[in-house]
């Protein structure tokens, strides 16, 4: 059984607020859930939220993963720390973003073990062979 902490949708029509729910990952998103663990209502200025912190802190204790919002939030309230990796944008976005270059090195400069395109071109490229006379 894989259980989740996430939000469930409540409230009216433009006026979102959400629980913080204790659920399986199978479960729909307002569907039932094992436990009710506080609220979140964004549309205040600051937002609302109110948690029992030390229930949530049971669950993520039992191995409840949080979605990307609840780390968030938890991590606002500081039972945990968030790291990068929660991020629901997909795989395709994920995988650019390991594989993109480091912000600290310049993109103009080629390291200095490994040999520049015109090298490597000319390694690649085979001899022309004369043709013989006849």
């Amino acid at each position: 059984m894989s259980v989740r902490i996430r939000l469930a949708r409540v409230g009216k029509k433009g006026h979102p607020s959400y629980r913080i729910v204790v659920a399986e990952a199978t479960a729909p998103r307002d569907g039932s859930y094992l436990e009710w663990i506080g609220n979140y209502d964004p549309m205040k200025n600051p937002p609302s939220v109110t948690l029992k912190q030390d229930r949530a802190a049971h669950w993520l204790k039992m191995g409840a993963l949080p979605s990307d919002a609840v780390a968030r939030i938890l991590d606002q309230q500081g039972l945990m720390e968030r790291s990068h990796t929660f991020k629901n944008r997909g795989r395709a976005a994920a995988e650019e973003e390991t594989s993109a270059a480091p912000a600290d090195a310049p993109p103009d400069e080629a390291p200095a073990d490994e040999p520049t395109v015109a090298e490597s071109a000319a390694d690649e490229a085979p001899a022309e062979e004369e043709a013989p006379e006849e």
